[in-house]
């Protein structure tokens, strides 16, 4: 080829090349001018909301619960560990801090590949086009796609430092098992924090994003531990470790397991609470923006109910003797750890109690496997108490030695005793319900609806509606007193009969002795929970009366009995709605709204909410105002600060203000004062009679506690089907009900103060202690006056048969007058037990 030929095809690729370029340069442009505009706006990314589930703590931050798939606890770029930094580096984007957001090398590598196979390759993903693909883009491979992705990292590159895309990134990646951002996955996969991690840990975390599912640790763990040698291998080529760092980690066993957020406090009814009301106030939304929900629950009295509870029904469970295995397995002399644990499969721990295999009987023990492999020995002494359940109140004969009890292959529960030694034992059929309530202003502080929330998610606090028995008897006393009544008002105790055509028979209602005592002062009625004296009195004062003052209780109208079962209690009642009606009784008179979220914050720890009670407060308003904030500036001094606000809370708690002065308590930032709604006097009547019920009536048991300050009642129904126990002092109320799912008898003896005071008891040693007594100040208007014990008139120093007893002052009966007879027939037909008598 001549020189001249030569020049003209240089030419000619010049300008080939230069017009090529053009046009690429051109079409570049066109493309990015086309695309530009609809690229998303980065300032999403600056205030990007990540999908952080909803928390639970207890008042004092203990973890409840978590709701939301999920799993996600955002950090500061700060936060994270420089090693995890380092780690993903290594495996992802070594060189993220120095390319603009797009590596062109890996770039030019994936297109060789392109040429060569004609196959996409994976090349050139940098970390800023993970959070560009991650936030904004789908997942699908085309090339529109990968334009929008190259496009969108270099305009996150001009909006954000690499230390927030980093922050977005290690915050938002995928890592298996539900977990979102390196912080879930040290909590998923070590149950740990992030700086808890060692380096082998870090390193297997920053492999996960490339497969997630492939490289999982917990899926594949072989395939794990390749991936994180080789995000080690690649640290130390990078000079982020040494070599003897790198030799001790690739060496490092693989210590990863699934590990569910550690709940630091056993409350899962409060939890579900929570969750159904954080669900009504924001939906589906509450399981994803990170909110965090501060109950008033007190993580020591809640300890304190989940033992009681559990104990008790334990304890009524093995009086009635034991009903045999959950299953059998018939095994061969062959059968080892393998059949074993498959017998097991499908059992699963319920309320603390194991299922074990019993593999080996001798005379004086059972030995058992448990689904960890472990093989337990439960003694003679552990399992003595299973005499065979005959029906609820009829056991069977002593068992003499392990083989009357259990054969080889029975499938078993077990529990462990307070000697860490293992008993027999079995999933109560019996169920139950425990309240505890602040009552001055109603905060839940602790709440137990069922033996095993995963094993029946019904929550007996709150949903179960009882008949509550005697446990109602102090309302209806309360009316009476408001009609007149007064402690020594005498009520005759004799057979009363109520005939009615649509009852199949007669209603002869009967006291739980089967006795009748005659005439009975009111008080004595109320501590020994005489029926037959209920009946009359409510039959006195009247039903619809009746029922229109016990809703300054709280109570539901609608919901109550509209005949004279009333008085024995014959409403069906949840135990949240009896303890909020004791509740007024402990406070002194004022209806308080029952409530369980204290606060709830966002993501970033603003109050969004913060709860605003109903206080209940008479002469001590001020007890309750809070302290201003520090440094608030103010004209008025601080004695005047303080006095202003006082004497308008004690103006605004008077009966009948408070609704009027709502914009005063908003303007001065003051206690919202409950409502009073039962007089005082009246109160401190009712309080003397339940004192007394515990002093040397039906609550005699609670005695042991030591206390002088408390007060209650005990409740039984038709049959025993529930066994209650309400009690109180100005500090806690407690309501402790006991029964079956489907109702029926718990057995003869079975009354309040045997299945649910114990429960009550053991709750309240807890609650109350380090409470200093607290007795309730006696109102004016009120007198102490001797009176004669059988007839309650007033009598002298001489009399044998003289009492002392409480009176409001315009009640203090006379010399020599008569004392109020009511219901001194033995047979009525004067009311129908079925009429509404409206």
């Amino acid at each position: 080829m001549n020189p001249h030929t030569r020049a003209r095809l240089r030419r000619i690729l010049l300008i080939s090349t230069l017009a090529a370029t053009l046009l690429g340069s051109v079409g570049l442009l066109s493309l990015y001018l086309y695309l530009e505009p609809k690229l998303p706006s980065i300032e999403t990314l600056k205030d990007v909301r990540l999908q952080v589930p909803l928390r639970v703590y207890s008042k004092d931050g203990r973890v409840i619960a978590e709701f939301g798939e999920m799993k996600r606890v955002p950090l500061r770029y700060e936060q994270f560990p420089p090693e995890l930094v380092h780690a993903f580096l290594a495996a992802e984007d070594n060189r993220f801090f120095e390319h603009p957001g797009v590596d062109y090398q890996g770039l030019l590598r994936a297109a060789v590949h392109l040429l060569r196979t004609g196959e996409r390759g994976q090349g050139g993903s940098t970390i800023t086009m993970q959070v560009a693909r991650n936030f904004f883009l789908s997942r699908e491979k085309t090339y529109t796609r990968k334009l929008n992705e190259i496009l969108l990292s270099l305009k996150i590159e001009k909006e954000l430092t690499k230390e927030e895309i980093l922050e977005l990134y290690l915050n938002k990646i995928y890592l298996g098992k539900r977990a979102y951002g390196a912080a879930a996955a040290a909590q998923i996969y070590y149950g740990m924090e992030l700086e808890e991690l060692n380096l082998p840990q870090l390193a297997m975390i920053a492999g996960l994003p490339k497969a997630p599912s492939t490289y999982n640790p917990v899926i594949n763990p072989e395939r794990a531990v390749l991936r994180r040698n080789y995000v080690l291998g690649r640290m130390r080529e990078l000079g982020y470790i040494d070599e003897e760092r790198y030799q001790a980690a690739v060496n490092a066993p693989d210590t990863a397991a699934v590990h569910a957020l550690n709940a630091e406090l056993d409350a899962p009814y409060v939890a579900e609470m929570v969750r159904a009301e954080m669900l009504e106030r924001y939906g589906t939304d509450a399981y994803t923006y990170g909110y965090k929900v501060f109950t008033t629950i007190d993580a020591r009295l809640q300890e304190a109910a989940n033992r009681a509870y559990h104990t008790n029904l334990m304890d009524y469970d093995r009086r009635h003797g034991y009903r045999g295995a959950e299953g059998h397995r018939e095994l061969a002399l062959t059968d080892g750890v393998e059949e074993w644990g498959e017998a097991l499969k499908t059992y699963g721990n319920v309320g603390g109690l194991e299922p074990a295999l019993v593999v080996t009987l001798t005379e004086d023990r059972a030995v058992c496997y448990l689904r960890d492999g472990s093989l337990q020995v439960i003694p003679w002494e552990g399992m003595a108490w299973a005499r065979p359940y005959i029906d609820e109140n009829t056991v069977g004969k002593e068992p003499e030695k392990p083989a009357d009890i259990l054969r080889v292959g029975d499938i078993v529960r077990i529990e462990k005793d307070d000697k860490d030694g293992w008993l027999l034992a079995q999933v109560p059929e019996v169920t139950g319900a425990l309240v505890s309530l602040q009552p001055s202003d109603g905060a839940l502080l602790a709440l137990n609806g069922g033996f095993d929330f995963y094993h029946s998610k019904f929550n007996r606090a709150t949903q179960a509606e009882r008949q509550p028995g005697s446990n109602f008897k102090p309302f209806i006393y309360s009316a009476a007193l408001e009609q007149g009544f007064n402690l020594a008002s005498i009520i005759n105790d004799a057979p009363v009969v109520f005939e009615d055509s649509k009852l199949e028979s007669e209603w002869r209602p009967e006291n739980y002795s089967g006795k009748f005592y005659g005439p009975t002062r009111l008080h004595e009625a109320l501590v020994n929970s005489r029926n037959l004296v209920s009946i009359r009195l409510l039959q006195s004062i009247g039903i619809r009366p009746a029922i229109n003052y016990v809703t300054n209780f709280g109570f539901d109208p609608e919901r109550l009995s509209r005949d004279l079962s009333l008085a024995l209690g014959s409403a069906s009642i949840t135990p949240y709605e009896l303890v909020r009606g004791y509740a007024t009784f402990a406070n002194g008179g004022f209806l308080i709204e029952p409530y369980f979220i204290q606060r709830i914050e966002d993501s970033d720890g603003n109050v969004l909410y913060q709860a605003d009670p109903l206080i209940a407060c008479d002469d001590n308003c001020a007890d309750f105002i809070p302290p201003p904030p520090e440094n608030q500036e103010s004209e008025a001094t601080t004695a005047e600060a303080a006095e202003a606000p006082t004497a308008a809370v004690e103006e605004v708690a008077q009966e009948g203000e408070v609704e009027q002065l709502e914009p005063l308590f908003e303007e001065l930032h003051l206690p919202r004062p409950a409502p009073r709604t039962i007089d005082k006097r009246n109160v401190y009547l009712i309080r003397t009679m339940m004192q007394d019920v515990i002093r040397q009536g039906t609550g005699r048991r609670a005695l042991q506690l030591g206390r002088n300050d408390l007060a209650g009642k005990t409740g039984t129904t038709n049959e025993q089907q529930d066994a209650w126990f309400s009690g109180y002092n100005n500090d806690v109320v407690t309501t402790v009900w006991v029964g079956f799912d489907n109702p029926q008898p718990l057995g003869s003896s079975e009354t309040g103060a045997r299945a649910a005071l114990p429960m009550w008891i053991d709750y309240m040693r807890e609650a109350l202690r380090g409470r200093p007594e607290a007795a309730m100040k006696q109102p004016e208007g009120m007198v102490s006056a001797r009176i004669d014990a059988a007839t309650g008139q007033f009598t002298t120093a001489d009399n044998p048969n003289a009492i002392f007893e409480m009176f409001r002052i315009e009640d203090v009966p006379q010399y020599g007058a008569p004392a109020a007879d009511t219901g001194t027939s033995g047979n009525s037909g004067a009311s129908s037990i079925t009429e509404e008598l409206f």
